[in-house]
């Protein structure tokens, strides 16, 4: 993609998370989004097939940049900072979040959080196979692999909405903390 055509989806999906922190994704119309983005029906259906791809492409682009730098790829974060031990990817996650990278934390805490965390679970469910099954830390169980990847997703994404609805009151490093708690006990 040259350096046109990325600068056009950016400003698409710019338009596109600024109505999603305004309104439900249902209510907003491919009209709206050209408007906002000031690009053209051609355009904006150049670079999406529906509003449906569009929002599929947006959390991609979100989640797996997160998910991407949790699993060592290039950041501000050093790996001084979140330490060596595969846990820290819990909170390099948090500290992403907690940065907002890509404005994330409008769309997590919007009306249309439950679609956002469905695909951060989703992306989530890799990094967790990554860090800890591929790696056997899961076989200290007896409960099968794949309910624990599902288990420890969906326990994470609860925490960083309970973080989230609370304000982010407290720091990553204790959300991590609480989180790795809850389910130390599982196969941690």
């Amino acid at each position: 993609m040259d350096r046109r055509q990325r600068k056009t989806r950016d400003a698409i999906f710019n338009a596109f998370s600024r109505l999603l922190s305004k309104k439900n994704y249902n209510q907003i119309s491919v009209q709206e989004i050209i408007d906002e983005a000031n690009v053209g029906r051609t355009t904006f259906y150049a670079h999406f097939e529906t509003k449906d791809f569009l929002l599929k492409s947006l959390c991609e682009e979100l989640f797996d940049h997160i998910i991407d730098t949790a699993m060592g790829m290039p950041h501000s974060h050093s790996r001084l900072t979140c330490g060596l031990e595969a846990d820290s990817v819990f909170l390099h996650l948090l500290r992403h979040l907690q940065e907002n990278d890509l404005n994330i934390l409008a769309l997590l805490s919007s009306e249309n959080n439950e679609i956002f965390l469905r695909y951060f679970k989703s992306n989530l469910k890799k990094l967790i196979v990554s860090q800890y099954a591929e790696k056997g830390r899961l076989k200290k169980s007896n409960l099968p692999e794949d309910y624990l990847v599902n288990h420890i997703s969906s326990s994470f994404v609860e925490a960083v909405s309970w973080w989230i609805t609370r304000k982010m009151k407290e720091t990553p490093e204790q959300i991590t903390e609480y989180f790795l708690a809850t389910v130390d006990m599982l196969a941690l």
